[in-house]
């Protein structure tokens, strides 16, 4: 089984990107998980651009969505909703469906008390409209993140740690089902 992930964030030491890395961490040895690392190269959606070929960085991203069994993305919360960069790769996958149907893991994660509710709602209504398959116990927000993981991302909460555990565990079972 391969499961993709997501990192709505560009920083390099994105609690986002670490918390999807401590997710990988415990997926069973029968379970691949890789990173989707190319969020920056996406050029900017337009239309007139998705042509046939679509732009290569534009085709990498829609082999890697089809070739996965489940999708998880965490995204951080910038001006009350996901980043600009993730949004504009969701719009390149609105016309080749490549979420249609797919298990997809939807978090967001915050310093704040909110945690990203805002991100986390707009990115689940906007996979809803993508017509994702996302399981409750697959859908995750994360507040304080900051204090419930390490300088290095390990988990430290032990009950984020389980949250974590249940979102993959989730998304494996919907997938062999």
């Amino acid at each position: 089984m391969r499961i993709l992930t997501i990192s709505g964030s560009l920083r390099a030491a994105s609690t986002n990107t670490l918390l999807l890395e401590a997710i990988a961490e415990l997926a069973p040895p029968w379970v691949t998980v890789s990173r989707y690392s190319s969020l920056d190269n996406l050029p900017h959606f337009s239309p007139e651009r998705d042509t046939d070929p679509a732009p290569e960085a534009v085709t990498a991203l829609r082999t890697q969505l089809r070739e996965a069994d489940a999708v998880i993305i965490c995204t951080p919360e910038y001006i009350h909703s996901m980043p600009g960069v993730l949004k504009n790769m969701l719009d390149w996958i609105a016309s080749s469906g490549e979420f249609i149907n797919k298990p997809v893991g939807v978090l967001s994660a915050s310093p704040s008390d909110m945690g990203g509710t805002r991100a986390h709602t707009a990115l689940w209504h906007t996979m809803e409209v993508l017509m994702a398959q996302v399981p409750e116990k697959a859908s995750l927000i994360i507040p304080f993140v900051r204090q419930r993981m390490d300088a290095d991302g390990l988990i430290t909460d032990p009950a984020l740690k389980q949250e974590l555990q249940t979102v993959l565990t989730t998304l494996i079972d919907t997938v062999g089902t």
